[in-house]
């Protein structure tokens, strides 16, 4: 069955997966969250101090659990003394050294750029792309494994006028890691910072329906690109390669 994955209830729970050296089965991680995400419209989320932050314990799981747990959490900046809201709708799971398109896959093992991705769950690994734009992951799993999932895509919700500025007036404002970075403030001064806490937070946030969400192989690697480890929801205006080709189980 090639499209997004369905099953009766609009439910797929309990998933298996192959890829690679790759076998695993997703779990189903769950926030309290106050409404669906088809209920968003710009500029209507200014309460962003009433919900709580995702804590430590929520990330320490699987890169892929997390990464599809993500997806309708909030993702808050308070960057420069401005509020910028926005939902997850796109995130990528990287593994441990076992994963080859992983940065925790070097020879040297923890190095001065990755070792954030080493340390505990739920912190920010924050790292320059081809030396031009800036990534923000979160860190997964146990200490020392070395996963993390990358925000590929948000849906901007509150602070469109500082998000346009700080991207020069350019669209869309952050579909994409780099420009959802650029959206929100982020750099490298928040390298292996808590996102359970000001001035960059992930949140509760809306329920995504488990058939919203589409599975693909992952974007601008070439190691393990076909591994069934990118996330995003159908329909979403954050999404940054709505079109790439959905995985099939069926074939795994």
């Amino acid at each position: 069955m090639a499209g997004r994955l369905r099953a009766p209830g609009c439910g797929v729970r309990g998933r298996q997966w192959r890829s690679g050296a790759v076998s695993r089965t997703a779990t189903k991680l769950t926030l309290r969250r106050p409404s669906t995400w088809r209920d968003l419209a710009p500029e209507g989320d200014r309460h962003h101090a009433s919900f709580r932050a995702l804590g430590a314990n929520f990330f320490e799981h699987a890169a892929a659990d997390v990464a599809q747990a993500l997806l309708g959490a909030r993702l808050i900046s308070l960057l420069d003394g401005a509020v910028c809201v926005g939902m997850v709708v796109e995130t990528e799971a990287y593994g441990g050294p076992g994963d080859p398109a992983s940065h925790a896959a070097t020879r040297s093992g923890v190095t001065k750029r990755n070792r954030a991705m080493f340390g505990p769950a739920g912190r920010a690994y924050v790292y320059r792309s081809y030396g031009v734009h800036w990534c923000l992951n979160v860190v997964t799993g146990s200490e020392g494994t070395g996963e993390a999932v990358l925000l590929r895509g948000v849906h901007p919700i509150s602070g469109l006028d500082v998000m346009t500025a700080r991207r020069g007036g350019r669209m869309p404002l952050a579909a994409g890691p780099g420009r959802l970075a650029q959206a929100f403030g982020v750099d490298d001064t928040l390298y292996d910072h808590p996102m359970d806490r000001a001035p960059l937070m992930l949140a509760e946030g809306w329920t995504v329906p488990e058939c919203d969400i589409v599975t693909t192989g992952r974007v601008g690697v070439s190691a393990a690109a076909d591994w069934p480890l990118r996330f995003y929801v159908a329909g979403s205006l954050g999404v940054s390669v709505p079109s790439a080709p959905p995985f099939d189980p069926e074939s795994a």
